[in-house]
């Protein structure tokens, strides 16, 4: 079973088993605006929760991306290296950073359904 979690950085992660799938929601890439560069980390990475794992870049800015969890990246969206637009055109499917195998049981305490982050971001 795959459940979706959202988190106050405006990044979602797609939790089966014991592995991560990481993006920037819409909202996200709606802000940023024209994605034009993804930098990602290397397959092997360690990351830790609230450090940064990647990089994104807009017309308009950098931003950071932050690991959601303790984990070590197991995959990496190659394809956003020759069309990183795939971040603006399908932020929650196609345009997915990373994966990441968790280092410990999620807890999922610390994270949002749809439902929820959808009313943080109107309020």
């Amino acid at each position: 079973m795959t459940i979706t979690y959202y988190t106050k950085d405006h990044e979602w992660l797609i939790i089966d088993n014991d592995i991560a799938t990481l993006g920037i929601t819409d909202h996200a890439q709606e802000a940023l605006g024209e994605i034009v560069y993804v930098e990602a980390p290397e397959i092997g990475t360690a990351c830790q929760k609230g450090e940064p794992i990647a990089v994104v870049e807009s017309v308009k800015a950098a931003s950071d991306i932050y690991a959601p969890l303790d984990g070590e990246v197991i995959a990496v969206n190659t394809d956003l290296e020759d069309s990183p637009e795939l971040v603006n055109e399908s932020p929650e499917s196609d345009g997915w950073f990373i994966k990441i195998r968790l280092a410990a049981p999620l807890d999922a305490s610390g994270y949002m359904n749809k439902e929820q982050y959808l009313e943080s971001i109107t309020d």
